[in-house]
């Protein structure tokens, strides 16, 4: 069993990459390969609506300008994604969205390739706007017809520095806890 996770922050070490890998580390821990792509410094052009994607219904992507096919692979060999976004103006970064954009219409075109694979967001957060963000990633993983992991609380890891995320017990606690679930769940759908 496989989960990759996408950290969708411009900061490739910041907070939303703790919290990624405080959930990996639960998964690492029952045996579940993981590995972790970070998104900061690799531009991703959002959809361009050119719709080849429904023509060659392969689960790719015709725009070969970056890596987005190579996201595309990982996702369809996985078991489960973690989709990671700091908040930015109440919602996810232009990266994951671009992402998201992409990656949900090459998927559905290709024949749900997605469909009931775990799936869960995981957002860093200032102050506000974080439930709209988890919003936003929770809606990618319910029209990829995905099965949601939830945890003990929302999961969504408070602090504005690099680091910052490290004094937020609750929000380290809800990774745990949304680890340990999405194992569970990958090895029931084993």
């Amino acid at each position: 069993m496989k989960v990759v996770a996408f950290n969708g922050s411009a900061r490739q070490d910041g907070n939303t990459a703790i919290l990624l890998r405080t959930v990996l580390a639960e998964l690492d821990k029952e045996g579940i390969e993981t590995e972790l792509i970070q998104l900061a410094g690799k531009p991703l052009q959002g959809c361009t609506a050119c719709y080849s994607c429904f023509k060659t219904k392969d689960g790719t992507c015709a725009v070969e300008t970056d890596e987005l096919n190579e996201y595309l692979a990982k996702m369809i060999e996985a078991d489960g994604i973690l989709l990671g976004s700091p908040t930015y103006f109440a919602d996810v970064s232009a990266s994951m969205k671009a992402l998201i954009e992409r990656c949900g219409l090459a998927v559905r075109a290709g024949g749900d390739l997605l469909r009931r694979k775990a799936g869960a967001g995981v957002v860093a957060v200032r102050r506000a706007g974080a439930v709209h963000a988890f919003d936003s990633l929770n809606y990618f993983f319910t029209i990829s017809q995905m099965i949601v992991v939830g945890s003990s609380y929302w999961n969504i890891g408070i602090g504005m520095d690099p680091g910052d995320v490290h004094r937020d017990e609750e929000g380290l606690q809800t990774m745990r806890t949304l680890g340990e679930n999405m194992a569970w769940l990958l090895k029931k759908l084993r």
